[in-house]
C-alpha cells in the first residue's frame, strides 16, 4: 500500500472547487461580452491572461490527481483513437503555451485546414503504424496527460520547429522532437525528478518541475519505458513506449 500524503490530499480537496468557480466565471465573462461589456482591448487580454493561468492551474491539479490514482493502480480501460486524443493533448497545450495560435485554431474542424495552420508554425505530425485505424486499449485521460506534457515541453523549448510522430504494434510508441537548446548530459538525470525543472530557455523563471515527472510516472506505472535523446545545442527527442491493458 503506498502512503498517501495528508497535504497532497488536503490541497486536492479544496483547490479542486475554488479554481473550477475561476475558470467558469472568466469564461463566462469573455463569452459573454454582449451581455457584461463592451471590454477595452486591455480588459480583454487581462481576462483571457487569467482565463489561461487558471487553466494552467486546474491542469496542474488534474496531472497531481492522476498521478496519484496511478500510484494506486486506479486505471480505467478504454478503447479509444489514439490520433484523436493527440490531436485533443496538442490544442490542450497550444492554448496554454501558444495562446495565439490556439486563437487560429478556435472553430477550426476540417482536418486540412488545421494541418495548415499546424505547418505555418513548425508543427508536423507524422502516423504510421496499426494505430492510425485501430483502437488503443488503455487508460484515454492519462495517455491525453502524457502526450500533452511532452507537447508542452517541446512548445516551450523549441526555437521554430516540433515534430510529433505516432508507431507502433503492439505497443503504442509516441515521439515528440523539438530543435530547441538541448539537454547536457550530465542535467538529463535530473529533469526527470519531481520538482525540480531547468530554466526555460529565455532565462525565465523555472516550472514546478512537475510535467516530466508526472509522464515518467505514469509511463512506468503502465510498464513502458521513456527515454531521452538530447544534447547541448542539439535539440530534444522524449520517446515513450507504452502497451495496451
Amino acid at each position: 500500500m503506498i502512503r498517501k500524503d495528508p497535504l497532497v490530499d488536503l490541497l486536492i480537496h479544496d483547490l479542486t472547487g475554488p479554481l473550477a468557480i475561476v475558470f467558469a466565471s472568466v469564461n463566462s465573462l469573455i463569452n459573454k461580452e454582449e451581455k457584461y461589456g463592451p471590454y477595452n482591448d486591455y480588459q480583454k487580454e487581462t481576462l483571457k491572461r487569467i482565463l489561461r493561468n487558471a487553466g494552467k492551474a486546474r491542469g496542474l491539479l488534474q496531472e497531481m490527481i492522476e498521478v496519484y490514482r496511478s500510484e494506486e493502480g486506479l486505471f480505467r480501460k478504454d478503447q479509444f483513437s489514439v490520433e484523436e486524443t493527440l490531436l485533443d493533448a496538442l490544442r490542450d497545450a497550444i492554448e496554454i503555451i501558444l495562446p495565439e495560435i490556439g486563437e487560429e485554431l478556435a472553430g477550426v474542424t476540417d482536418r486540412n485546414q488545421f494541418n495548415s495552420i499546424m505547418q505555418k508554425h513548425g508543427i508536423s505530425l507524422e502516423m504510421s503504424g496499426k494505430y492510425c485505424t485501430a483502437p488503443f486499449s488503455h487508460d484515454q485521460k492519462k495517455i491525453r496527460q502524457i502526450i500533452r506534457n511532452l507537447i508542452s515541453n517541446a512548445l516551450k523549448y523549441r526555437n521554430k520547429i516540433m515534430k510529433l510522430s505516432l508507431t507502433g504494434d503492439p505497443d503504442l510508441i509516441i515521439s515528440v522532437e523539438d530543435d530547441g537548446p538541448g539537454i547536457a548530459k550530465e542535467k538529463q538525470d535530473y529533469i526527470f525528478k519531481r520538482f525540480l525543472s531547468l530554466k526555460d530557455k529565455d532565462g525565465g523563471p523555472e516550472g514546478l518541475g512537475f510535467g516530466l515527472s508526472c509522464v515518467k510516472n505514469l509511463v512506468e506505472i503502465m510498464k513502458g519505458e521513456i527515454s531521452l535523446k538530447s544534447g547541448e545545442d542539439t535539440g530534444s527527442c522524449f520517446t515513450v513506449r507504452i502497451p495496451p491493458l
